[in-house]
């Protein structure tokens, strides 16, 4: 299993009408926790991109336990639990402070340029399986 974690602080433009963020809202802060643990993991989604690979999300599910308002500081846990082979899920916790606020995960595969499903890069593979070691 790896883990990043990393904060944001809710932007007025993410909320509602209600004063809480929009559900949509949630979405670029996965992308967010997707692209730090890949980063942190010595594996830039920018380097994958000029290599020529795209990993686009083929299924997303959140549940949402309580609001984020405006100004709230978040964290986002991202967790990748199994060494991914052709497809990864990652699963995301949503905190403000001690207190969860959504939970989620997202299905992604990758694709070359053409948009056609391909094999990971073989600096990806050896990095995950490095990670992975005796997994």
């Amino acid at each position: 299993m790896i883990q990043s974690r990393t904060t944001v602080t809710v932007r007025y433009a993410e909320t509602d009408m209600m004063g809480v963020v929009y559900h949509g809202s949630y979405l670029p802060w996965f992308e967010i926790g997707r692209t730090t643990l890949l980063k942190e993991h010595g594996l830039p989604y920018r380097q994958l991109e000029a290599d020529g690979f795209r990993l686009p999300v083929l299924e997303v599910h959140a549940k949402y336990l309580r609001p984020a308002v405006y100004d709230d500081e978040i964290t986002i846990i991202t967790t990748l639990r199994e060494k991914p082979l052709l497809r990864i899920r990652l699963e995301y916790e949503i905190f403000r402070g001690t207190e969860l606020l959504a939970t989620a995960n997202t299905l992604h595969a990758f694709i070359d340029k053409q948009g056609r499903p391909v094999r990971p890069p073989t600096a990806f593979t050896e990095t995950m399986s490095a990670l992975f070691k005796g997994a």
